[in-house]
């Protein structure tokens, strides 16, 4: 692998949205290249189900994690963990 190469890592996404009437906590967890496309991820993704602008939407923690570490079945299926 060279060192142009870019490899896809699985990203642990923590934070909150505020609701109508309440805050919201979420833990996702992502497959993305880096940060800043995990974050762009969560926008889309809590924005489009939640219908919540981007502003209300705030991140508490990213963390990288190993794929053996995802509790999501998908991400590991496509980290090649389960067939």
């Amino acid at each position: 692998m060279s060192k142009d190469s870019v490899s896809v890592k699985v990203f642990r996404v923590k934070g909150r949205f505020k609701g109508k009437n309440e805050e919201f906590k979420f833990v996702r967890e992502i497959r993305a290249l880096d940060e800043e496309e995990a974050k762009e991820i969560i926008y889309s993704t809590i924005g489009s189900n939640h219908k919540v602008k981007r502003h209300h939407i705030k991140f508490d923690e990213i963390t990288v994690i190993s794929p053996n570490k995802a509790s999501d079945p998908t991400i590991r299926y496509f980290s090649n963990l389960e067939t």
